[in-house]
């Protein structure tokens, strides 16, 4: 069923656009450039707006959610808590920070490295900072070799924080056209797709989603305590560190094509948990397919509700994500009065 919703989504958003392509034009098309049929019905711009721009722009959009939708049940499930989430934890912000350093700098190790890495040097790097701070993060929460819940979402907080006073401090010193490049990694944006971003940011989100599926089962018997998935076998310290490096990856990559989008790592395995089960096994590959066809139907959205401009797809989600988090927050809250 979602993955059914996942190619509605895609489909749909391949179609409508300030270039019009119904259903039979794009089958035509499909058709024609895979050999199928020799027929044409379609016209040359449609062809080269669905081919440059729509379909380069669908899959990102759609590996992006699917990215976020992955590490975020992943996350949650790691630490047992549905508040957990890569944008609170210091992943995104992290991954803005050296993405930005990158944009604004461009010397010592970043030239080096745009110099060695060419067009992945930015995801490398958002990469890496992203792995730098979800360390700290996981590193001040730790105590007596365990992870504190509530002391892993405060220091997130404060890494985050201090992430994004950084982020500002590099705002100030940037020029104009590096300003425009930080404005677009603070509000995220899918825009300006095309074959080689999908190429670069492939291999970043393939890895986690093919990775992450196959700690489904260790996942959920962490569910029932750290302690009681030692005895019954669960190699915990090396699971923590599978999930939090191929969320990283994820995500890291993610941001570095995209920007920052918040909220669909959080909602998305929220809401099969809530529709369907708890069981990672579903859970997982799940959020991988909702979040890519969320993210496609809220980048439709994005482009299309103020065409011929384009709203920001992070300040979409951040509307639309908010008051589910504050709904997460107070039944959570709930529960917790419940005998």
């Amino acid at each position: 069923m979602l993955l059914l919703f996942l190619v509605f989504t895609m489909l749909i958003s391949s179609c409508l656009g300030s270039v019009k392509i119904n259903i039979s034009e794009l089958i035509s098309m499909i058709t024609y450039y895979t050999g199928i049929s020799n027929v044409r019905h379609f016209q040359e711009q449609q062809a080269a707006v669905f081919l440059n721009i729509r379909l380069p722009r669908v899959l990102r959009g759609g590996m992006i959610g699917a990215a976020l939708g992955v590490s975020g049940a992943a996350i949650q499930g790691l630490f047992r808590n549905p508040l957990a989430e890569p944008g609170l934890i210091g992943i995104s912000s992290g991954a803005t920070l050296f993405a930005v350093l990158m944009i604004v700098l461009e010397i010592g190790v970043f030239k080096t490295l745009k110099g060695n890495l060419g067009s992945y040097a930015l995801s490398i790097s958002a990469f890496i900072g992203a792995g730098i701070t979800t360390m700290i993060v996981h590193r001040i929460a730790m105590k007596n070799g365990k992870t504190n819940i509530t002391s892993l979402l405060l220091s997130g907080i404060a890494i985050n924080a201090l992430a994004y006073a950084f982020i500002g401090l590099l705002t100030y010193l940037a020029s104009d056209a590096q300003l425009r490049n930080i404005t677009f990694w603070n509000l995220g944006s899918l825009g300006g797709a095309n074959w080689q971003s999908v190429s670069i940011l492939l291999p970043f989100v393939l890895i986690p989603l093919v990775a992450l599926p196959f700690l489904s089962k260790s996942l959920n018997t962490l569910a029932l305590g750290e302690s009681q998935a030692i005895h019954m076998g669960v190699a915990v310290k090396q699971i923590k560190t599978f999930v939090v490096v191929l969320s990283t990856m994820a995500v890291g990559a993610s941001v570095a094509v995209a920007g920052t989008i918040g909220f669909i790592g959080l909602i998305i395995p929220h809401i099969l948990r809530m529709a369907f089960t708890s069981d990672h096994r579903l859970v997982i590959p799940g959020s991988a397919l909702l979040g890519a066809a969320l993210l496609t139907l809220a980048d439709l959205v994005a482009r299309t509700i103020v065409s011929p401009a384009e709203l920001p797809i992070g300040i979409l989600t951040a509307m639309i994500g908010t008051p589910f988090f504050i709904y997460i927050i107070i039944s959570e809250r709930n529960k917790k009065h419940i005998p």
